[in-house]
């Protein structure tokens, strides 16, 4: 275990009030307890962007845990039936080799960053991707692959995959009201759109401190938490698991413009920061390592 340091949570409040940073609210947990709190942490859910591909990796790991789903089966064999046969025999062939797991740990080339906002359907779009590297595993970040997971968990439980993380996340969480969205062809949209409180986050980021468990009721597996919170592709960041980042000795939850959740069980110290910081959140970021960290 490592040494526990006292964070300086007024000394990192005064710096965003300094800089006028855009942050919504931030909570601060030790030892699994909240101990401070800053701005709106409980009144209104914000966008979490790319934090909404975390939800959706603890609802596949649940999916997993019942048998549902098998991370090392092709994409195909979890899409629906009348897409698939539409599919020319290439792009058959390719996708027909391409993993569940390589899905969750973006190491898929060849995927454009997202689904065109105008497309009439996502789903057919997303495979329909012309993927000409595909063959080496290698980091290469997109929405698409999150998406098409989010296909995939919807026909492996045979149900709307919004419905199943709302009742087997959401509600044992205590988490109400929040937001998502869903694309032309009706299918949760994985890969963000859901929008949720600083608490909310927190929970989430609790879920997984605990490895796997909530107030003392089993969620997720401990061994699927152990896989997702590894590092199963490296990249420049130091790390990629299931849809959850590599950072210093634990992992993130990270959303695009400063949605974050550090999770850092070996100190005893979890952090929860929603803000709308479109230039840099890397400012942000040095101040909360300088002052909760204890990181020069």
């Amino acid at each position: 275990m490592m040494k526990h340091t006292t964070p300086d949570f007024e000394s990192f409040v005064n710096a965003i009030t300094e800089h006028k940073w855009k942050v919504h609210g931030v909570e601060l947990y030790a030892d699994g307890t909240l101990a401070h709190s800053f701005g709106d942490t409980t009144e209104h859910k914000y966008p979490i962007y790319s934090a909404t591909k975390t939800v959706l990796s603890i609802a596949s790991g649940i999916a997993c845990d019942e048998g549902c789903l098998d991370l090392s089966q092709n994409i195909l064999k979890y899409m629906p039936r009348t897409y698939v046969a539409e599919l020319p025999p290439a792009q058959k062939e390719i996708f027909g080799q391409l993993s569940l797991h390589r899905l969750l740990t973006m190491s898929v080339k060849g995927f454009p960053f997202r689904i065109p906002p105008a497309a009439e359907s996502f789903l057919r779009t997303a495979l329909a991707c012309p993927l000409r590297n595909w063959q080496t595993a290698e980091f290469d970040y997109s929405n698409i692959p999150a998406y098409l997971l989010g296909v995939a968990l919807s026909q492996a439980i045979q149900g709307d995959a919004w419905n199943f993380i709302d009742e087997r996340i959401l509600k044992p969480l205590g988490i109400s009201g929040a937001g998502y969205e869903r694309c032309p062809d009706g299918f949760f949209y994985g890969a963000s759109g859901m929008k949720l409180s600083v608490q909310d986050l927190s929970r989430i980021g609790l879920l997984l401190y605990n490895g796997g468990t909530f107030a003392g009721q089993r969620i997720v597996s401990a061994d699927y938490v152990k896989k997702a919170t590894a590092v199963q592709q490296m990249n420049r960041e130091g790390g990629y698991g299931y849809f959850i980042w590599k950072y210093k000795d634990g992992f993130s939850i990270n959303g695009k413009w400063g949605q974050k959740c550090y999770v850092l069980p070996e100190r005893g110290l979890m952090i929860s920061i929603l803000s709308d910081i479109r230039d840099s959140f890397r400012d942000l970021q040095l101040s909360m390592e300088k002052h909760l960290l204890k990181e020069a």
